[in-house]
Parts: structure tokens; C-alpha cells; sequence
């Protein structure tokens, strides 16, 4: 613990010791930057009256005159409860967390750094319509008159006052357009795609030939689990739904690819994956009105992200009060704290979801370096060179140089791991190979920004096509649907079309045989529209069988146990009859397990004797299902864990062993079915095991491990006590000191669902039961109905600890439950519990100081 915090915990155990004269000075620590909700505010930049009505959770729904009005106020509302998270993202965006917290987080910069975000986004800002550029500045200039007159340290937020104990000088700049550009990058870095499968392969092939490392990454079961886009194909340079191919398109032979092993564990991971990559998915789906009772559709999204508080997202309704071509937003959903629009919602006319479609648009390049050049087609090149100084809080600055090839810069040179499994790539190949380069189309300038508020402006199915053309990075599915009664989906992005290999494995950088030669034209990517289904699901499965689409997305690909689900309950519903919200809700909380069909048979099977197999009778008449009560599913689970540690561990290097989740569950289906494979082998031992070998040890070992934790009797047993959510703050809520945590995380919560559950609260078999990612949210919407959506965010509208509504919603997140999503203005007004009015400095009405809802006044 560094002395700084020391003191921080003996002021708060002194603070008690106190009693009521120490609460009271906590009290007013928490409370001093706690924001006005009501009255009227006078801020800078404002050209008119706005009106901003807060309901009974904070969540805002923000009136104006002017597009300019609107999104300066969404700025000003973004800070008023999220700034402190909004200042760490642009931090971690740009390679500068270290100027907060000092030597604990100079690895993350040099990584960021290295890549570059903030330098890209830089250079986007030029390339953007000049809408966006507007809207941008004026989002900005909300923020900085927030900022200016927010006062000290406490009065901006509580974890300020805590920062100053570790970094004493610091204070927060100015927001600038390229704060809220840098956090698209950190978007695109959370949602890489197979970057992680191709690190771990060539881990693991550091210790196994390539065959039984294929093993581990199988293809996609086309024949189990059906992809998003069942339909269609390219035909005249565009995407044809009516179209079938004129023949079947032949898998491409698989070049001789070398294998470069890399973790890049020290990049922050902002929307928080802890898996590397692997964990971040999604669940959305959208039903025709003909299969609904409303007669409109219904589309629901549930993004999978890490576990926090505050929540990634953000709830807000954006509203010209007057809609015109210079104001064209009526826009509610999710928004980004630090970024101006609605990244996920729906407006007056349609509605739409995000899931990550997951192409492959990041290589890890294998160079050949020498000195300051490296090798390509038989020539010493020189390494493009650059120098980035790193200031550090508490210490002396780091200087780093960042060196490029032409297929990007040398993730190596600053990521140790990298250079440890080069190894591994020799090994392969036969050739020597000194350093890893990454090559990511995230590190091209491109136009998201644009993109988000064309969605947000769009009025029906080609501005929404219009807007996802603009939509390089990251890729996601994207459902749509209309008041129109119509329904969509478009897969977008920036996907590089590669001369040779597939991108599952790292390439050699020096052959130049491995060049990209452009990306996939928008019009040639998968595309649905009313399809006779009445009803498009994904969930990161397979977007398209490869027999029909040539181009190749990725290999990579979720192995759709999550969708697969939720067709088949889709279906069974549909055919009873129409559906309505309430059902597309209880279906985004199945906790089903889709792998308990293929492994509780095979258990059931054994000879198994002692308690474990009075344990095993909890498997029997089992329905899959995974609440937080279950019994059942604590075994199962258990089992599951100690079945792939045992397996598994003996052969596979740290950074390829299993998580879990759904490749795993369709490695071990396969292995299933030869009972005599290698990998059953634990070759720490002098005999040769089988598969029934390590099921009966996977039961024995699931069974000591629950009877230590929760007792001898396996009715008693529940998954909740073993799978729960704790809400872990984003900088300082794993500080290892016991009174900070407690200030800033929540929790925890006992909760059921598992991996790849439609109700995905992700654990890492590797680490234990606890819930590392989640439904970061959960959105249905009722295109029939302006306010008779549904909506639920994971924590709360504030960022303030112990403000009321910083993490008020997760208990009904937990519960499965949520809220009203209202969008009409009657509606948000009746429903609103406070409402402030944001004037020019010298407006109409009273001018107070920011007033506290608890009735505080600071200047």
C-alpha cells in the first residue's frame, strides 16, 4: 500500500473514531459534489431555455431548442454525474492514467501509447462531417462549464478528494472533441474480435503440435446452431436475400501460418472485458408485428460487459422540442458518459440494438528486426520511429520510443508477454522471429462518429442502412426495427480482405505475402429486411454460412449456444401465438444451460460410489435451468470447472487455459465422443487416463469443493452462493484497502444464469464462481407503444458514491426486473420527480449556485 493511501485509511478510521462529529464531515464529503436536479442553472455557451426532466431513478430526458442547446446540455448533464469516470476513460484513452495514480499504471500507457488511440483520433476529427464536428464542440463546451464552475476537488466527486492524497497537483483540463473520439477506440479494443484466439493459439502451440491446438479452436456447428443470416448472397457487387449462391463455395485451404503468442493484459479494458476479448457478447432480437399482439415489432438488446459501477452506460432522452432538419433528434436509450447521442435506443420513428459481430480486423504480424530496420521481401527497411513522455504522479517521467513497420507498431517492444512466446512462432515456422506487430483496423482514422447520430436522426430503413455504412469500428449486428412495422439487419464495419491466410493464426510480417488488400464493400456485407421468419436473432453466433458468403468475416465466432436458445423459445412462443413485451423480457432472463444436454448424460453413465454419486442425483431429472436457488446448477457448474481444469491443465500454458463459455463447450462435446483422446490424458500422473477417468474425477473434486463451501448435504446447495455480483468501482475499488473499497464498490448480489445462459453473468472457471461479466443492461422496445418500452441499467444514473441513484437499479438488475422507458413527453413530464431549467447566463429566471438535491449551496 502506498503511503498516500495509508493516510487515506487512518483519516477514515479516525473520522469514526469520532462519532458524530466525524460522520458529519463524511457526510459532508460525500454530499459536496452531489449535483442540482431542480431550480434553475445558469450555463455558459447556452443559446436558449432547456428543460431537463429526472425521474424517480435520475435518469434525465433533456429538452431544447437547437441541436447545439441539446447536446451542450447532455454535456453538462454527462458531468454533472459521471465526470470523474469520464476524466478516467480519457486518461486511459490517451496513455495517461499514470498522472492519476502514479508507477501502478505505466505498463497500460506504454501499451496505449504504443497503439496510439488518441493519435488516431486526432486525426479523425478532420475527416468528420461537419454536423458532427458541432455537435462534438458543443458537448464539450457543456462539459467545461460544468467543470469551471464545479469548485474544489470533493465538490467535482468524492474520488477526487481521495486522488489528491496520491497525486496532490492534479486537476482535470478543459474537454476537448477528442476526449469523447478517443473513447470509440477503447470501444473498438473491447471489442477486437478473435485477437485473443489468435494470442492463444500460438500460446498453446508453444506446448502442442497444431493439430490438437486446432482441436481446441473447432469450427462452427452449422448443424446444431443455425446462423444469424440464413439467406441471400452476393450477387452484381451487393448482398441479395432473395439470392441463392451458384455454388457451393469450397473452405479455403489453410496456408502454412506461423504462431506469435501475445497477451496484451496491460491495455485497459474500459467497457471491461476480463476475458481478453473472449467474453464480450450480446444478446439482441427483433419480432415482426405480424407475430406480436401489438401488431408492431418488438426488439430487445442486452449487452455483455464487465461488471461495475458505475455502469458503462448511461440513460438519457435527447429532444427537440420542435423536430426539424436542423434539429432532427427525439432520440432514448443508452448513452456513453463522455460521448455526445444515443449509442443504443430508439427514436420516434425506429429502434435498434448492437451486439458484436466479432470479424476479424486485427493481425498480429511476426517481424524480423535488426538494429533500427526490419526485414520485408528480402530487404532491411527502416523502423519508423516516434517518442512518447509519460508523466507519473509521485515520480520521474518514462520516456518511451514507439517503433512501427509497416504493418503497425511493435506491440512487443512494450508488452512482455509477447516477447516470451516468440518462441512459440520459431517453433512453427522454422524461422527466428523478434517482434509482434499489430496491424488493427482501429488504427485507421474513420468515421463512427458520424454514424451515431445518423442512427440517431434516422427515420426508416435506408437512413438506418445510410447511418451503418459509416460505421467502421467496432463492427457490431445491428437489429432494426420501425413504427412502420418493419424489421432489419445489417452487418457493418471495416473488414480487411486478406491476400493470404485467414487470420486465426499470427503471420509472418517479412514474406509480404500476408498484406491486406482493401476491406469488404458495405453493400457485399449480410444484410436482412422482413425476413418471411418474422423474427432475426443474434447473439455473436455465425452471421452466415461460409458455404454460401465467400468473403471470410471470421473463423472465429461464438458457437451460438446463447442463440440457439433463443430461436428455439422464439419459436415455441411464436407458435402459440403472439408475443409481447413482457415475454421478450422474461426471455432475456433463461438461465437455461444449453452444454447440460450433451455432459449430464454422459455422467449419468458412470459407475460412480461414495457421495459424489448421491450428489450426482441432483443431475437426473434436472431441467437445465440455472436460478440463483438452483442446486442442480451449483454442482453442475462445479463439476464443469474441475473438468476443464483437470483436462486441460496439465498440457495448456497460462493465458490458453480454458475459461469457459461456449468454445469450451464444443471442445469438450467433441472430445465426448473419443473417450481415448490425448487431452483426457493428465500426463502429471504415471497412467493413462481416459474420459471417464476425469468425469469421475471432475464429480469427486466438484463434490469436496461444495461440501467445504456449503455444507455436506447437495439439496442444500445453492448457485447464487457461489455465483455472485459484486459491483467493483472502476480505479479505486480494487486499492486493497478495506475502507475505500467500501466507499466505492456495492455488493454482492446472489444471482443465477452462467456464460453462455441467454442471462450471461460470465465467471472464469480459472478464478472461481464470481461473475466477471454480465447483461450490462437489458432494453426491450415496443415500437407500438412510445412509453410502453422497458428498460434496466446495472447500477444507477450517477457516478456519485452513496448518492441515491448510484447504483439503485441493481438490485432490480439482479431480480431480473425493469423500469418504464419513457420516450413521449406527456409521459416523461408526469413521471418526472425533478426538473431542472438550464438558462443563458443572463437569462430568464432565478440564477442560483449549483444546488445540491439535499439543498447544500456551493459556487
Amino acid at each position: 500500500m502506498s503511503r498516500p493511501l495509508r493516510w487515506l485509511a487512518r483519516v477514515l478510521t479516525a473520522l469514526a473514531l469520532l462519532g458524530p462529529a466525524g460522520a458529519g464531515a463524511a457526510v459532508w464529503a460525500v454530499r459536496a459534489s452531489f449535483p442540482q436536479v431542480s431550480g434553475t442553472l445558469a450555463v455558459d455557451g447556452l443559446t436558449g431555455r432547456v428543460t431537463v426532466h429526472r425521474d424517480a431513478y435520475g435518469i434525465p430526458h433533456i429538452y431544447a431548442d437547437s441541436a447545439r442547446d441539446l447536446f451542450l446540455a447532455q454535456g453538462y448533464v454527462h458531468a454533472q454525474d459521471r465526470f470523474f469516470e469520464m476524466d478516467l476513460r480519457r486518461h486511459a484513452t490517451a496513455g495517461r492514467l499514470s498522472e492519476m495514480f502514479g508507477a501502478a499504471t505505466v505498463d497500460q500507457d506504454k501499451a496505449v501509447r504504443t497503439m496510439g488511440w488518441r493519435r488516431v483520433a486526432e486525426q479523425e476529427l478532420p475527416l468528420l462531417d461537419e454536423q458532427t464536428r458541432l455537435h462534438l464542440e458543443a458537448y464539450a463546451e457543456g462539459v467545461n462549464s460544468w467543470l469551471e464552475r464545479s469548485g474544489g476537488a470533493l465538490s467535482r466527486s468524492l474520488e477526487y478528494g481521495v486522488l489528491k492524497l496520491v497525486a496532490p497537483g492534479y486537476e482535470p483540463e478543459p474537454w476537448t472533441p477528442v476526449d469523447s473520439l478517443s473513447w470509440l477506440k477503447a470501444m473498438a479494443w473491447d471489442l477486437r474480435s478473435n485477437l485473443s484466439d489468435e494470442i492463444g493459439r500460438a500460446l498453446a502451440a508453444t506446448r502442442l503440435p497444431r493439430e490438437r491446438v486446432e482441436q481446441l479452436w473447432p469450427g462452427y456447428p452449422f448443424d446444431l446452431h443455425r446462423p444469424i443470416v440464413t439467406r441471400g448472397a452476393v450477387t452484381g457487387g451487393r448482398f441479395d436475400q432473395s439470392r441463392e449462391p451458384q455454388e457451393s463455395v469450397p473452405a479455403p485451404d489453410p496456408a502454412a501460418l506461423t504462431r506469435a503468442a501475445e497477451a496484451m493484459r496491460a491495455v485497459p479494458s474500459l467497457m471491461g472485458d476480463p476475458a481478453g476479448g473472449s467474453g464480450i457478447g450480446s444478446n439482441s432480437w427483433v419480432v415482426s408485428g405480424r407475430h406480436t399482439a401489438s401488431g408492431k415489432p418488438l426488439l430487445a438488446n442486452d449487452p455483455h460487459l464487465a461488471a461495475g459501477v458505475p455502469s458503462v452506460w448511461y440513460q438519457a432522452g435527447l429532444h427537440c422540442r420542435s423536430k426539424s432538419a436542423e434539429c432532427p433528434f427525439d432520440v432514448t436509450g443508452f448513452t456513453f458518459s463522455g460521448t455526445p447521442g444515443v449509442i443504443i435506443g430508439r427514436n420516434d420513428r425506429i429502434a435498434w440494438g448492437f451486439t458484436n459481430l466479432g470479424p476479424d480486423v486485427a493481425d498480429l504480424y511476426l517481424e524480423k528486426v535488426k538494429d533500427d530496420s526490419y526485414l520485408l521481401m528480402g530487404e532491411w527497411k527502416p523502423l519508423e520511429k516516434r517518442t512518447e513522455t509519460i508523466r507519473v504522479a509521485g515520480g520521474d517521467p518514462v520516456v518511451l520510443t514507439v517503433r512501427h513497420t509497416m504493418h503497425g507498431p511493435l506491440v512487443s517492444d512494450v508488452m512482455g508477454d509477447a516477447r516470451g512466446a516468440l518462441a512459440g512462432a520459431g517453433r512453427a515456422d522454422g524461422e527466428r522471429a523478434d517482434a509482434v506487430a499489430l496491424k488493427w483496423t482501429a488504427l485507421e482514422p474513420g468515421r463512427s462518429a458520424d454514424a451515431v447520430f445518423a442512427l440517431n436522426a434516422a427515420q426508416d430503413w435506408n437512413d438506418f442502412r445510410a447511418a451503418a455504412s459509416l460505421f467502421d469500428v467496432p463492427a457490431q449486428n445491428l437489429v432494426y426495427a420501425d413504427v412502420d412495422g418493419n424489421i432489419g439487419y445489417q452487418a457493418p464495419g471495416r473488414i480487411p480482405v486478406r491476400v493470404r491466410g485467414d487470420g486465426t493464426w499470427p503471420v509472418p510480417g517479412w514474406t509480404g505475402e500476408y498484406a491486406w488488400q482493401g476491406t469488404i464493400p458495405f453493400d457485399e456485407l449480410p444484410s436482412l429486411y422482413n425476413p418471411p421468419e418474422g423474427h432475426i436473432v443474434t447473439a455473436n453466433n455465425a452471421v452466415i454460412d461460409p458455404e454460401r458468403y465467400p468473403p471470410v468475416l471470421t473463423k472465429d465466432w461464438a458457437y451460438g449456444y446463447r442463440a440457439q436458445r433463443i430461436s428455439e423459445r422464439l419459436r415455441a412462443a411464436l407458435a402459440e401465438g403472439p408475443v409481447d413485451a413482457a415475454a421478450m423480457a422474461a426471455l432475456q432472463s433463461d438461465t437455461h444451460n444449453g452444454f447440460a444436454r450433451f455432459l449430464v448424460p454422459a455422467l449419468l453413465e458412470l459407475q460412480v460410489a461414495g457421495p459424489a454419486g448421491r450428489a450426482r442425483e441432483l443431475l437426473r431429472d434436472w431441467d437445465g435451468s440455472q436460478g440463483a436457488g438452483s442446486a442442480p446448477a451449483a454442482y453442475f457448474n462445479a463439476v464443469w470447472r474441475h473438468l476443464l481444469l483437470e483436462t486441460f491443465g496439465d498440457e495448456l500454458p497460462e493465458g490458453a487455459r480454458p475459461g469457459g463459455g461456449d468454445r469450451w463447450f464444443e471442445v469438450v462435446r467433441v472430445l465426448l465422443q473419443r473417450a481415448g483422446d490425448p487431452f483426457w490424458d493428465d500426463v502429471r500422473t504415471d497412467v493413462r487416463e481416459t474420459r471417464d477417468d476425469m468425469l469421475r474425477r471432475a464429480l469427486a473434486l466438484a463434490y469436496d469443493e461444495l461440501d467445504a463451501r456449503l455444507g455436506p448435504e447437495p439439496g442444500a446447495w445453492r448457485w447464487g452462493e457461489l455465483h455472485t455480483l459484486t459491483l467493483v468501482h472502476g480505479s479505486l475499488g480494487t486499492s486493497g484497502i478495506a475502507p475505500v473499497e467500501w466507499l466505492f464498490n456495492r455488493g454482492p448480489f446472489r444471482v443465477g444464469g452462467s456464460d453462455d445462459a441467454v442471462d450471461a453473468t460470465g465467471w472464469d472457471v480459472q478464478e472461481g464462481y464470481a461473475v466477471s461479466w454480465l447483461p450490462s443492461m437489458r432494453m426491450v422496445v415496443d415500437l407500438a407503444d412510445p412509453d410502453g418500452s422497458r428498460w434496466i441499467n446495472l447500477t444507477g444514473a450517477s457516478g456519485h458514491a452513496f448518492h441515491d441513484h448510484y447504483a439503485d437499479q441493481a438490485p432490480l438488475w439482479a431480480a431480473g426486473k425493469t423500469v418504464p422507458m419513457r420516450t413521449g413527453e406527456e409521459a416523461v413530464r408526469e413521471a418526472a420527480v425533478d426538473t431542472l431549467t438550464l438558462v443563458p447566463p443572463g437569462g430568464q429566471g432565478p440564477v442560483r449556485g449549483d444546488r445540491d438535491h439535499h439543498g447544500g449551496v456551493r459556487r
